[in-house]
């Protein structure tokens, strides 16, 4: 999809937010220990080169979810260690080995398939998944994760880590995290020899498990100055977020009393209204359900009126506005703000999703 560049509606990145971030995390944790940056799904909407090539110093590596979101950072310079936290077919193994990429690897089927397709792992960095209550990828045993290992060697890779992911690290009860956690120790503590990265830590734990770290945390939301918890569990430590979201104003009419705005007729003027269209629609990621929703102009909150669009959104002015003013979707406009978080409690996800929607149509701006 094309950046829209000559339309007013835009995404602000300040990088230096999430350097800052990065720095913040560290200090709060405890000393020695690794810190990969998560950047993939374009580095949470924020642009996976552009964040990389600004915290690369800080980090002592990076996670992604593929071959190709690693291919792009190397092609954008990035020399560090890249992990690809997915699985990928046996027949990517060559491309990663050539870009010194790292894999994951989460079963004996996948090692049984690559040796079926006569591909080879020699000199190929691999962590090997625990799946410790996720239930999505990895090895479900000690005797599972010992026999794998032992196999990975014989096919000449290099077991260099093993890592598992917690479910739920940002709820306030910790009963599925321990579990998980005294499951993924008692592997890790019973291997016949350890790999050298051992890493469970998310955004989330390294907030608030901190004392649970291995040797490797892995930063994702929280490097972007989310909250990983949405508004359950309070922050111990301020971060910014990075991304702002902003538009203008293209059209301001006034309307009658039982005029109806936007598709379906959902809306029903309640006395004389201003009326002004905004050009950011769903297909940029503003989804249907924000319908009812306010974004900022002028330092007030504007409800959205009619259904969200493809390409526009209709809001309703507490004045007229000329065309251009500033409208403010994601950020902080005088004394009021809007997060992603607010527009996540709105369409009941996450923040997480809020950001991975905006589209590539949306062109990002950054800042230091």
């Amino acid at each position: 999809m094309i950046s829209s560049l000559h339309r007013p509606t835009r995404a602000l990145i300040d990088l230096g937010a999430i350097c800052d971030n990065i720095e913040t995390v560290k200090a709060n944790i405890p000393e020695g220990k690794k810190a990969f940056a998560v950047v993939k799904a374009n580095a949470y909407g924020h642009g996976a080169k552009k964040v990389a090539q600004a915290v690369h110093h800080l980090v002592d590596g990076f996670c992604v979810s593929n071959v190709d979101e690693a291919l792009e950072l190397r092609e954008a310079g990035i020399e560090e260690t890249i992990l690809i936290l997915g699985v990928i077919m046996p027949n990517e193994v060559a491309l990663a080995r050539d870009y010194d990429i790292t894999l994951t690897v989460a079963s004996q089927e996948w090692l049984d398939l690559a040796n079926e397709q006569d591909i080879s792992l020699k000199g190929v960095n691999v962590h090997l998944k625990v799946d410790s209550g996720m239930g999505r990828i990895g090895v479900r045993s000690l005797e599972e994760a010992e026999s794998l290992m032992a196999n990975l060697k014989k096919a000449g890779a290099n077991v260099e880590g093993i890592f598992t992911h917690f479910a739920t690290a940002d709820e306030a009860d910790n009963t599925k995290f321990n579990e998980q956690l005294a499951f993924f120790t008692n592997i890790v503590n019973n291997l016949s020899e350890k790999p050298a990265l051992v890493h469970a830590s998310n955004s989330a734990t390294s907030i608030w498990h901190s004392e649970t770290i291995f040797n490797i945390v892995r930063l994702g939301i929280v490097m972007y100055g989310l909250n990983p918890s949405g508004t359950d569990i309070a922050l111990p430590y301020p971060i910014k977020p990075a991304l702002s979201l902003e538009s203008a104003l293209v059209h301001v009419k006034t309307i009658p009393a039982g005029a109806t705005v936007g598709y379906g007729a959902t809306y029903t003027a309640q006395k004389e209204e201003y009326i002004a269209t905004v050009p950011i629609g769903y297909a940029d990621g503003w989804t249907r359900d924000l319908q009812g929703f306010s974004v900022l102009v002028n330092g007030q909150f504007c409800e959205i009126v009619g259904r969200v669009s493809m390409d526009q959104i209709t809001i309703r002015l507490p004045e007229k506005f000329p065309i251009g003013t500033k409208v403010t979707l994601i950020g902080q406009e005088g004394d009021k703000a809007i997060s992603a978080t607010d527009l996540a409690q709105k369409c009941g996800t996450i923040n997480y999703e809020v950001l991975c929607l905006l589209s590539d149509r949306i062109p990002r701006f950054y800042s230091k």
